[in-house]
């Protein structure tokens, strides 16, 4: 692991994601933030996982991940309607994430 990582994402992605979501300026844990940054996770630790297939730590924190993004999908459907979540989820999936490790 290289020293010059804040944490999971570089500052600048988390940066990047926490301004196109955000609903206000200082928004940082609204629902849609929240799965983006969680998606960027998810993302950048599957991209570990194919190099490191027996990193079993990293593969259960994974698996936390996706079920906390999952409820907060099930949340946000229920606040803006399932066809508004769809479109946002769309919207991710198609998303660029420049995850280098």
């Amino acid at each position: 692991m290289s020293s010059n990582k804040s944490n999971f994402v570089h500052s600048n992605l988390k940066k990047q994601l926490i301004k196109k979501y955000a609903s206000h300026e200082k928004d940082t844990g609204s629902p849609k933030v929240q799965i983006a940054l969680m998606t960027a996770r998810i993302k950048y630790i599957t991209s570990h996982l194919q190099k490191h297939k027996k990193d079993h730590a990293s593969r259960r924190g994974l698996l936390q991940i996706v079920g906390a993004r999952r409820r907060m999908i099930k949340f946000l459907e229920g606040i803006e309607g399932e066809e508004a979540v769809k479109k946002f989820l769309n919207e991710l999936e198609n998303m660029s994430l420049n995850l280098q490790e």
